[in-house]
């Protein structure tokens, strides 16, 4: 099933703090800068200056830079995840970086995805949000301090349809 509203692919850009994300109108991401953590996704932690694809992932549809972290959507739904996970920002239910895009095992037919300095959201086709990571002023919307490295459903939310991610705050 695809999840994608529109058939065609929309080319975007995305800024994490210090890298760059680019999605092709053939689905394809390409990623650039700091790699510190493996956020460029290309499997290694070497600084690019100069775009790289990613090249574990095809039919992305949305894209998403975090702090140290990238996201992005793929036409059936499934949303991926890499880079720094210190805090639990990839929503794998680990605290392990990785330096190649991962899928989330607990999230599915996902539209559209939003990313924090070190936390994470997704909005579900059936309008509720979730999100995970950094949650030490309360970003993960579910009324305690405590990180979280699985994705948690943020309560009292339904029928959404956008989300937005700033340094420690939801929109």
């Amino acid at each position: 099933q695809d999840n994608r509203e529109d058939a065609r692919f929309a080319p975007t850009i995305a800024a994490g703090d210090y890298h760059s994300v680019a999605l092709n109108d053939d689905g394809t991401v390409w990623t650039w800068g700091d790699n510190g953590y493996g956020q460029l996704g290309d499997g290694a932690a070497t600084n690019r200056n100069a775009p790289v694809r990613v090249t574990a992932l095809r039919d992305v549809f949305g894209i998403e830079g975090g702090g140290n972290h990238t996201l992005a959507l793929t036409g059936d739904g499934r949303l991926w995840a890499w880079g720094d996970n210190s805090n639990g920002q990839l929503g794998d239910g680990t605290f392990l970086s990785r330096i190649q895009p991962a899928p989330l095992p607990h999230l599915a037919d996902c539209v559209a995805t939003a990313a924090g300095y070190s936390h994470s959201l997704a909005l579900q086709k059936d309008g509720t949000v979730w999100a995970w990571g950094d949650n030490s002023s309360g970003q993960l919307g579910n009324g305690t301090t405590e990180t979280s490295n699985i994705p948690l459903r943020v309560s009292g939310l339904t029928e959404v349809t956008a989300i937005a991610a700033g340094q420690y705050h939801n929109v």
